[in-house]
Parts: structure tokens; sequence; C-alpha cells
């Protein structure tokens, strides 16, 4: 009962969006690296004109349509966010949300929904490149979708384009094009496109792994599935390295306290032809923002965040400092700026530490399942067990970074223009927002169960399962046809 009467408003409605948005960030990249697998291997099948592309299309093409139905129904439940409890925040950047959301919505949304209706009732109706052509739109428009949405959340790290409006007390967009030329855009969203290609190509990997420990039938249809899926995830891989490396190092100018935190940085360190040493593992004090130990790599930090052997970084204090100078004026001298510092050092440890895992793993698969690979991997189950695991592993890594995307960020949901306390609904109740709090872990329970239950059943009916087609000789007869009518002396 003390941690419920110790809970504020503030707390819940956190607690609900970090819920809501980590629950259905879990779909999103799933469904954008499906939807990429899946147009691959149909492509695969147009050019080389084996079934077994085709089959491998259909198999994990369903697997596929789960996660964009979740998905879709776990976005609708974040939009009500925006309204439920942080209706100021609404108000205040709607003018600039809008824009962004509607495009999402009513062109990225339709074409992915649009093309994906043809694509899956399509296959007997259209030639193979149309066809093919309708995957390619899904995914393009799963793609065009997700930069709209990051182009929203990239105004909440560096807001562009807009003004304050101080009669009406809101912001104004002044700029749309600046939206979409925004730096922060460009960092996040080839870095989350990237991302993708981990979380599709190991879903599969995951599966055809558990496929291969339970069955001794279609071997080579889950050999082959590993060896598309970990080519994928090696420029997945690629990919992530040089985005996150580019991301990381913008970061210390864009936001400077979420970087601090992230090093576990609390004093200045380096300078001119001094050397920064990069934090294996570290602790910082909650309560006096000092790093009180650390195990350091020499050089390290010098070389990841300035691409040389010295560099300099300001540390957490001097930075609290500074933001106090540039914005008690504005928010009042009451602020904290201080981000959780050990949340946030450990998150990017483990988002990085993720994609050096699934790098190792993508490999190891690549090579072993080869044509030429004298290697059979269907005869260690204790490798198989390995790669089914690895089915989890990349939301971890997709988690982490959301983290320190978002309470990096602190305190401003708008960074540097509107705080989240002042961000949060004046007129939502403790007691309603503690319910939907409950109703909404457990819908996204439920869901999360379905969504495992259904994929585990499309896995263990395999590849040759085929939707039973009603024969035309034992459809049951139309009730108010002629014929029935005579039969039945209607007419007599």
């Amino acid at each position: 009962m003390d941690l419920i009467t110790g809970l504020t408003m503030l707390d819940l409605s956190r607690f609900q969006f970090a819920m809501t948005t980590i629950f259905h960030f879990f779909f999103v990249p799933l469904s954008i690296g499906l939807g990429i697998m899946v147009a691959i291997m149909e492509t695969m099948y147009v050019v080389k004109g084996d079934d077994v592309y085709k089959r491998m299309t259909k198999f994990w093409g369903r697997i596929f349509l789960l996660s964009f139905a979740v998905g879709v129904v776990t976005g609708i439940i974040q939009e009500f966010q925006f309204g439920m409890n942080w209706s100021r925040y609404s108000r205040y950047v709607g003018d600039i949300f809008g824009p962004a959301l509607a495009v999402e919505a009513l062109v990225a949304f339709f074409c992915e929904s649009t093309f994906l209706g043809l694509w899956m009732f399509g296959w007997d109706r259209f030639k193979k490149g149309v066809h093919l052509l309708f995957i390619w739109l899904v995914a393009l428009g799963s793609a065009f979708s997700a930069l709209w949405i990051l182009a929203a959340n990239s105004f909440m790290q560096n807001p562009v384009g807009f003004k304050i409006d101080h009669k009406f007390g809101r912001a104004v967009l002044v700029d749309f094009p600046a939206l979409l030329t925004n730096h922060q855009l460009w960092l996040e969203f080839p870095h989350v496109l990237f991302a993708t290609m981990l979380i599709g190509p190991f879903v599969i990997i995951g599966i055809s792994a558990f496929s291969l420990l339970r069955r001794k039938d279609n071997i080579d249809f889950f050999k082959k599935s590993v060896h598309i899926a970990s080519a994928v995830a090696l420029v997945g891989t690629l990919g992530i390295l040089i985005t996150g490396d580019s991301h990381a190092y913008n970061v210390q100018f864009d936001q400077p306290m979420k970087f601090a935190a992230m090093e576990g940085i609390s004093e200045n360190v380096g300078g001119k032809d001094k050397q920064q040493p990069w934090s294996v593992v570290a602790y910082t004090n909650p309560k006096t923002h000092e790093t009180e130990w650390s195990l350091d790599v020499p050089y390290l930090l010098s070389v990841l965040a300035h691409h040389d052997l010295t560099g300099y970084n300001k540390g957490s204090e001097t930075i609290n400092k500074e933001l106090h100078e540039k914005y008690d004026k504005k928010f009042g001298k009451d602020m904290n700026y201080y981000v959780p510092s050990n949340t946030l050092f450990y998150a990017f440890r483990v988002m990085a530490g993720v994609a050096g895992v699934l790098g190792l793993l993508a490999a190891v698969a690549w090579w072993f399942t080869r044509a030429k690979s004298t290697f059979d991997i269907t005869k260690y189950r204790w490798v198989l067990w390995i790669f089914g695991i690895a089915t989890f592993i990349p939301f971890f890594g997709t988690t982490a970074g959301w983290l320190i995307t978002e309470l990096g960020r602190y305190p401003w949901i708008v960074y540097g223009v509107l705080t989240i306390a002042d961000a949060v609904s004046p007129n939502v109740s403790f007691a309603s927002l503690f319910i939907s709090n409950i109703i909404y872990f457990l819908t996204f329970t439920a869901l999360g169960g379905v969504m495992i239950y259904l994929s585990r059943r499309v896995m263990i009916q395999g590849p040759d399962y085929v939707d039973e087609e009603v024969d035309d000789e034992q459809a049951p007869a139309d009730p108010f046809s002629a014929d029935s009518f005579d039969e039945k002396g209607g007419n007599d």
C-alpha cells in the first residue's frame, strides 16, 4: 500500500507510456524486418524459379502477418496515450505532430495495408512480378511509416521548424520540410531500420532452429531459411555499427547530459593531449551523482567519442551547472537536469553487447549453413538451442536503445522546450490511471501470449501446411437458389 501511495500522477503516466511504447516497439521492428525478409525470399523465387523460395515466402509470411496485426493493435493503444495522459503535450505540439502522424496514418499505413491485402489474396490472380511488387511496396510502406513516426520523435529530441505562440501558449509549425531535414531524424531512422534487419532475421533463425529440434522433415527448407536470414542479419549488424557510432558521436553535442550518463562521466575527463578511459562497468550514486567506482580501459573513450587517441568531455556536474545557467529563467532554479545515470549506462552496454553477440551468431549461422559446409548444424542440438534462444535476444537490444532515447531526454518531453511534468493531463484521476495501467498490462500480456501461441502453431504445422479448401462438390448448396427450391418442391 505504501508503494501505491508513494506514486504520483506523473509516475503512473510515465510508466503507462513506457509500457505501451516498449511493447509496441517489440512488433514494429519485427514486422518491418520480417517484411523485408519475405520480400527477399519472394524475389529469389521470381529470379530463380525454385519453389522452395515460394514455400519460404508463404510460411514466413504467416509469421509476418501475425506481427503486423499485433503491431497495429498496440499502435492504436499507443495513440490513445496522447489524449488520455498527455493532453497538455498534445495541445502544445499538436500543430507539429498532427501533420507527421496524419501522413503516417493516411499515406504510409494505408499503402502498406492495401498492398498487404493484394499480396495475401493475389497469389493466383497476378503475375509473379506484379505480386512481388506488392510485398516490396508493403516493406517500403512500413519503412515510410517508421520515417514519419521517427520524424515526430526526432522533433522531441531536437526541436526544429517551429515558433512559440505566446498568446495561446503552444508551438506552431512554420517550416514543415525542417521536420524531414532534422539531423536527428537521419541519425535515428537508419539506426532503427538496420535494427529491424536483426530482429526479423533472428526470429526466422530461432524458429528454424526450434523446428529442426522437433522435426526431421524439411531440413533443407529451414537450413536455407537460416542461411538467407543470417546473411541479412550480417548486413544489419554492419549497418548498426556504422549508424550507432554516428548516433553516439552526435549525442555528446545534442544532449551532453545523456552522453555523460551513457559513459558514466560525472567529472570532466580528458583534455588537450589527454586520453579518455572507457568504463566497462561503473556505479554512479543517484543522490550525489558522482561515479563512485568503475573498471576502465585506457584510451577507448577517446577512440569511440572522438575517433582519436585524445579528447575531452564534460562531466554531468559541469553540464548540470550549464543547464541551470541556460534555463533557470524559463523553468526555475528547482529543476533537476540529472538523468538516471546507471540505467542509461548499462542500457547502452546491453544495446551494444546485443548487437555484437547477434553479429557473431549470424556469422556462425551463415558459415555453417552454406551448401559446401561440412558441418551439419542439425546434428548438434546444443547449437540449435543457442540459435533458438537467440530469437528473443534482439528485443533486449531494441528495448535498451529505446530507454536510452527516451530517458536520456529527461526532464523534457520536448528537449529544452516543454518539461514532462508540464505535459501530463490535468483532469485524469489517480484511480482511473492506476486501473488503466492494470488493464493495459493484462491486455499486452494476452496479446503477447496470443502472438507466441499462434507463431508456435505455425511452426508446428510447418511449411507443408496448406489451408484446406472446400471442394466444389462438397460445398454447401445455397439454400435460396432455384435448384434448392426445386429439390425441396418449392416450385410445385
